[in-house]
């Protein structure tokens, strides 16, 4: 089967402009224009991100479909592929955002637009914790792409946390990945794109 929709689903105080995401974009319209491309802008709130996002791919078709996922989008990727039984990509996926995001409390600023600010709110890391208890084994087919020299998360636990995914495992890198372009054909031909 190949894939028709694709999600992609950005991290923390990130967005839609990230750099992985405008290359993924980018790679998607040039070598698969026929597939539906869809990067929204995540809410700060856990249960409202995936409420969007359960919303917006109602109507895909689930054995058609596929999400990749950074650093907190991993870890949001993760729930969806776990709701539609989906492939998924993630790329230095949060294993487990409500222990490392809870020094993050408060006013924060949007990393590709400093003058945007938002509140990431107590009640938040309650919201991620019952997403990670809502996630069973995957039902789909996973690849990881994890970086040794990722400076936010640790590589050890991302590497255990997706013991069947097909893995490649960089042993520099940073958690931006900054080599993505790099890896895009190799994630191109595991998602199977249209």
């Amino acid at each position: 089967m190949t894939t028709t929709h694709l999600l992609y689903l950005h991290g923390f105080r990130s967005s839609p402009q990230s750099a992985k995401a405008r290359l993924m974009a980018a790679y998607v319209a040039q070598h698969h224009p026929a597939v539906h491309w869809w990067c929204p802008q995540l809410p700060p709130s856990p249960r409202a991100a995936m409420e969007q996002v359960a919303q917006g791919i109602a109507a895909w078709p689930r054995a058609t479909m596929a999400v990749v996922g950074s650093s907190l989008g991993g870890f949001y990727a993760s729930w969806v592929a776990r709701h539609t039984g989906c492939a998924s990509v993630l790329l230095n996926p949060a294993v487990d955002p409500a222990r490392d995001l809870a020094r993050h409390i408060g006013e924060q600023t949007a990393w590709h637009d400093p003058a945007e600010r938002f509140f990431f709110l107590p009640e938040y890391i309650g919201q991620l914790q019952a997403l990670a208890t809502q996630c069973p084994l995957p039902a789909g087919r996973e690849m990881a792409i994890i970086a040794k020299g990722d400076e936010v998360l640790d590589w050890r636990e991302m590497v255990a946390r997706y013991p069947a995914a097909q893995l490649t495992l960089l042993e520099g890198g940073d958690h931006a990945l900054s080599d993505f372009d790099a890896h895009l054909p190799a994630v191109a031909e595991f998602l199977r794109l249209a």
